[in-house]
């Protein structure tokens, strides 16, 4: 992990002056420079929640860095060099590749060397000095090096960007239309000087695709049409090492390369020249489509008309953002922490992406363009299923069930166009297959069981049980293995033959495909119980527990673990430390990873004082000290996946007021009001939805359901406003330092098992609790889930 630096965080105190002081409004509290170091890898440009665009910058990279951007999101805090303003970006990805589409840059010298040929080097892009940067939900501003002031916004489909050139210096605008993150296989570029408007198109993708040699393709394109207040003059167009000054139209892509390196000297654009003299102020307005121009047009026609101004469009979002972060009002606590909260919810509500037009076309899987489904309002991509099924569907559901509904039926969608397949983590049109396991059965259970219920429930639980128990050839295929493999559920074969995944079969890790593949499992029941479905709820809620069938009880010293096991039966050698059989964690770590069957888990462990042992020691160094991130493989790693149910697990035990300290340890070690405050990828939002979880007192452990375990609240009070049934969180004695909880009440009547029913989210109501600075052993002990 990038690690973070003291003369960075002395350069913050000047980057956002307005989170060192109390504001009521919540926009005004979010941070958005919090986790674009430390590998948190989201960018602080302009958005909208769940938006279409997003207007952020892209720097070059750092030195010694292997990629040719400064991070997944585009943006590195250290790095100090941007070569554009992007339109399209994702949040927290752990991979190169996620759009980063159409680079626009200004420059303040002559275009008289082709800016993608080799001897361009960084001769157009300039310095960012974070002095002279600002960012909040909406908008961003920066003053560059090379004197130009630049400001940002954005609208669900449409960017708004002004730009101020200093006098006396030439004037240009460069579309840099072929540099998407990793690169481009086609770009187009069309100059129109008469009505002050530049049209075209990238097509790209190739998400991870480095990962794979046979997966590096292209599977979008996105048109874009830029209109500008300002007259301008055509300069030119350029491809690989050509220059064509005073040509209209042009282009040309890159190619993908190993590593994320498109080969060096290619790629193609164009530029725009204003009136050198005249330090003219020039601003533009930008509608994207991923159907075709007249989608981009009729996008920006309707949603940043003609008299739309970077001040108003900053207002517009400020609004839009306010509204939907007040979602969640909170009381009391300190400067930094409203701000990590606020910050984190923020992060939440970024992904998916709205990726329907105005009009409800948008391009599906199978390249043609779609209309919207009955009763769907928006159809969503840009889908990280192995994160955001644990708990960011869940809170965007909760607050919003419209919203829910429609993502899982855009999942469906994507499914039909599919060929059947549901993608472990598609972007805009791609099916990348990124990760393991089989995410959607819970992510779709997660949403209906949040109260997501305006989706096509009956079809796509069809969809998904036929993808669970008739293996396809892509299941048994090895394309893309073992990070991209192609199957829905790679080894499937294996899985209704032998009930755990065996070591050498198709996919990544055989031990956390077997978890991943039980857990899919349980959220087939939760859908089949949904459905009516009696008959295959038992057989996936006992397809859900076949973990146990890797769960050695003589392996390691401490009473058992989790591990590989070969197709005979046999187990291989195994150490608790080490990755092998396992994606993103150890074998420790992957021990905890049951949140579907804690009761299960416990029984392996020899019971409820043995497993509170064993979490002691995962939990804590040699020492006694916190060992919850960066202490190594037998400990926890609490800002990755595979380890943040854990510690929710003492409250299955016995002793909830170990969960409460350990969360709380967590929250406060790897949430910072910095820009390292994020440790590791923020995942389209699921490590945020964690934190914002964690700070109400509450998770929803199991995967598909609707019961919600209980931690501690951060906050004197939280009041959750959604349709239906508002929420109301009160926290007696809140504070950072005091987790430990001695009551609780519900609607007044007490409350002695550390566990909501899922009724709780459908009825809402107030919870009470009574907080304290030392351990309560009794409250909880004898009434567990």
């Amino acid at each position: 992990m990038i690690r973070w630096t003291m003369a960075a965080a002395a350069a913050l105190v000047g980057v956002v002056p307005a989170m060192a002081q109390h504001a009521p409004a919540p926009a005004d509290e979010v941070n958005p420079f919090i986790g674009t170091t430390n590998g948190g890898n989201v960018y602080p440009g302009a958005t909208m929640p769940f938006g279409m665009v997003a207007f952020s910058p892209e720097e070059t990279p750092l030195p010694g860095y292997g990629f040719p951007i400064a991070a997944p999101g585009g943006y590195e805090w250290r790095a100090n060099g941007v070569r554009g303003f992007s339109l399209t970006h994702l949040s927290g990805t752990g991979c190169t590749g996620a759009s980063g589409d159409i680079p626009i840059m200004p420059v303040t010298r002559a275009v008289d060397i082709s800016p993608s040929s080799v001897e361009a080097a960084l001769m157009y892009a300039s310095i960012i000095d974070h002095a002279k940067e600002k960012a909040a939900p909406g908008s961003y501003s920066v003053t560059l090096d090379n004197g130009v002031e630049v400001a940002l916004s954005a609208t669900q489909r449409t960017a708004v960007g002004h730009f101020a050139f200093p006098k006396d210096r030439p004037a240009n605008l460069l579309f840099r239309t072929s540099d998407s993150e990793v690169g481009s296989t086609a770009s187009t570029i069309h100059i129109d000087a008469a009505h002050r408007t530049v049209t075209g198109s990238v097509t790209a993708g190739n998400f991870c695709g480095y990962l794979a040699e046979d997966r590096r393709e292209s599977y979008y394109t996105l048109h874009f049409v830029a209109v500008f207040d300002q007259p301008f003059e055509v300069g030119g167009t350029w491809r690989d090492d050509i220059v064509s000054e005073g040509a209209t139209d042009g282009g040309g892509g890159t190619s993908y390369g190993t590593r994320g390196h498109p080969p060096a000297g290619k790629g193609a654009g164009g530029w725009i020249r204003f009136d050198d003299n005249a330090g003219r102020a020039v601003n533009v307005r930008i509608g994207i489509s991923y159907v075709d121009e007249a989608g981009a047009r009729a996008n920006l026609n309707a949603e940043s008309p003609a008299k739309t101004t970077i001040a108003s469009a900053q207002a517009a979002a400020r609004k839009v953002w306010n509204r939907t972060l007040g979602q969640i009002a909170i009381t009391g606590g300190d400067s930094d922490d409203r701000t990590v909260f606020y910050t984190a919810l923020y992060h939440t509500l970024l992904e998916p992406n709205l990726y329907s037009d105005t009009d409800g076309r948008y391009r599906g899987f199978d390249g043609q363009v779609h209309h919207l489904s009955d009763g769907q309002n928006a159809q969503y991509a840009n889908y990280s299923g192995w994160d955001v099924y644990r708990s960011q569907l869940q809170l965007v559901t909760l607050l919003d069930p419209a919203r829910g509904s429609d993502i899982a039926q855009s999942l469906l969608n994507q499914a039909d166009q599919n060929g059947g397949v549901w993608d472990r983590w598609t972007h805009v049109t791609g099916a990348t297959s990124v990760m393991n396991g089989d995410p959607s059965p819970q992510s779709l259970a997660a949403i209906h069981a949040f109260g997501g219920r305006s989706f096509d429930l009956e079809r796509a639980y069809a969809s998904l049980k036929r993808a669970a128990t008739v293996p396809t050839q892509k299941d048994l295929s090895r394309t893309g293995c073992p990070v991209l493999c192609i199957g829905q559920r790679p080894g499937l074969d294996q899985w209704l033959k032998l009930h755990y995944m065996p070591v050498g079969a198709p996919g990544w890790g055989s031990a956390a495909d077997t978890l991943e593949m039980a857990a899919a499992d349980f959220g087939m029941a939760e859908l089949a119980r949904a459905v009516g479905d009696r008959a295959g709820e038992k057989r996936f809620r006992e397809r859900s527990g076949y973990w146990r069938n890797l769960f050695n009880p003589a392996a390691g010293a401490q009473g058992g673990y989790i591990q590989p096991r070969n197709a005979d039966g046999s187990w291989p050698a195994f150490d608790p430390a080490s990755d092998d059989g396992f994606v993103e964690g150890s074998g420790a770590q992957y021990l905890w990873m049951v949140p579907f069957d804690p009761a299960g888990l416990i029984d392996a462990l020899g019971g409820k004082a043995a497993t509170a042992r064993r979490l002691d020691a995962f939990f804590r160094d040699e020492g006694g000290g916190w060992a919850v991130t960066k202490s190594g493989p037998l400990h926890a790693e609490l800002d990755n996946e595979p380890s943040i149910a854990s510690p929710w697990l003492y409250d299955f035990v016995g002793q909830p007021w170990k969960t409460q300290e350990t969360v709380r340890a967590a929250m406060r070690q790897i949430w910072t009001n910095r820009p390292d405050g994020i440790s590791g990828n923020d995942d389209l939002g699921q490590m945020s939805s964690w934190y914002v979880w964690s700070a109400l007192g509450l998770y929803p452990l199991y995967p598909g359901r609707a019961d919600l375990v209980v931690g501690s609240p951060l906050f004197p009070e939280a009041t959750i406003t959604r349709p239906g049934a508002d929420i109301t969180i009160r926290g007696q004695g809140a504070a950072p330092d005091a987790p430990y909880v001695s009551a609780l009440r519900l609607n007044g009547r007490a409350v002695k098992q550390p566990l909501l029913p899922a009724d709780f989210v459908a009825s809402g109501g107030t919870l009470d609790f009574v907080l304290g600075t030392t351990p309560d052993r009794d409250w909880g002990r004898d009434h567990t889930p």
